[in-house]
Order: structure tokens, then sequence, then C-alpha cells
């Protein structure tokens, strides 16, 4: 599963991931998060009415045909296997899917990352709930799928991560074939190239040093972390 993800990268790295549009005071008050919960507020990467943009999301999908807001659980983690089946998923799965940027996710208290320490797509899902006096609340989850060697010692499920190059792929409104298309992709990711730190490990060494708790695949340097922060201070 992913129930924490933290993004540090400086926005100077970000931008040019998230293309021209961005949400408004992102610009002034954008600051590194190094562990983001489910409920807060987070930047996702979609497509809506033909173009691709950012927005503001609460982590925790809030189907559009949920009757009140507060009833029942919102589950921030979607398993990529029956996204089509679900009732909650399966519209969003067809229509709203969305990427979240990350530069590393969390599980039992053990930090994984890239090795370059270069942010990464989580593959997502979104939706908009509307209330009766026209109140509208956008929000995400993110798809999981089995885990692989590297974070099955820790549990059976893991982050979908999508390539770069893909994201225009995956953002496009899609049926039938072109959603069977787009499955290959949920079958989970090469961990070479990547690594994971024991809780004993410090994150905030300098670049170029590696902590004795460090467990990589594919070699890399561990490093750093950041002050949690909201987004919007």
């Amino acid at each position: 599963m992913c129930g924490r993800f933290s993004l540090t990268t400086a926005l100077d790295r970000l931008l040019p991931r998230l293309g021209d549009s961005v949400p408004e005071g992102l610009l002034e008050h954008y600051a590194p998060r190094s562990r983001i919960a489910p409920g807060e507020p987070v930047l996702v990467l979609r497509q809506e009415h033909g173009r691709i943009g950012t927005a503001l999301m609460l982590w925790g999908l809030l189907p559009e045909w949920s009757r009140d807001p507060l009833a029942g659980p919102r589950p921030f983690n979607a398993r990529s296997e029956t996204v089509a089946e679900k009732a909650s998923f399966r519209g969003p799965w067809r229509h709203r899917r969305c990427l979240l940027p990350a530069d590393a996710f969390y599980e039992k208290g053990r930090l994984i990352r890239r090795c370059d320490r270069a942010p990464f797509w989580l593959a997502g899902l979104w939706d908009r709930w509307i209330g009766p006096e026209g109140s509208e609340v956008e929000s995400c989850c993110v798809l999981t799928t089995a885990a692989h060697g590297l974070i099955r010692p820790l549990h059976d499920r893991m982050p979908v991560i999508l390539p770069d190059g893909l994201e225009q792929a995956w953002l496009a409104p899609a049926d039938g074939p072109q959603l069977r298309a787009l499955e290959p992709l949920l079958a989970g990711w090469d961990p070479a190239g990547w690594e994971l730190l024991e809780p004993a490990a410090r994150t905030d060494r300098p670049r170029g040093t590696r902590s004795a708790g460090a467990a990589t695949v594919g070699g890399g340097a561990a490093g750093s972390g950041a002050a949690q922060l909201d987004l919007f201070r």
C-alpha cells in the first residue's frame, strides 16, 4: 500500500514535470513536505476538457455519487486489479486517471526512493464531488499493485509508479482497447535503481554519503530530508 509519501523536490526541478498550468498561489507558497498523509492536500497532474494541468486535491477519494461526504471511508489507495469492477473506482479508472509527483514513499517506517533522488509519478485516480448547494470537493487516491522483492519484506502491496514519458497516454480518457493497453503499467515496476532506508538511517546527510542502514538496488546515494511543512503556509 501507500500511506505516506514525500515531495521535497525543489520547485525549479518540479515545474518542468507539471507543465504550464500550476494552481494559484503555488509559486509563492510551495514548501517541501517530507511526510504527506491521507486527508492532506496533494499536487495532482490530470487531464480535463482536453488539457493537461495541475490541481490541488484531498488525498482520499470521495466518489461523485456519494450522498454524504462525511459518511463512510475515504480510500487513499485502490487495488489496480479491481478498479474496473469497484463502484467507487470504475468511472475514475475510465475517465479520471491522474499522477501525483513524489520523491519517496514510506512503508512500515522505511523510506523508499530512487537512488538518484529524482522525482517520479505515483499513478492515481481522481473524482469531483458536488454537493446539493453547489460546493465541490476534488479528491484522489493512489493505485497499488503486488509488491516486488524490494518491498515484499515490508508489505505485499506497493504503489503503481508510471514511467516518465507516458503521462499523456495515462491521463487521456480511454475505454475498451485503449484502457486495456494501460493494464501492463499496473503490473509493477523494476526495483533496479531504487533504495530502501531503514528507520535508523539518517535522511539529512549530504549528497554523496550513504547511511549504513540503507538497502539499495542498483546502487546510488542515500541522502536528504526536509522538515514537514504545509504545502500552503
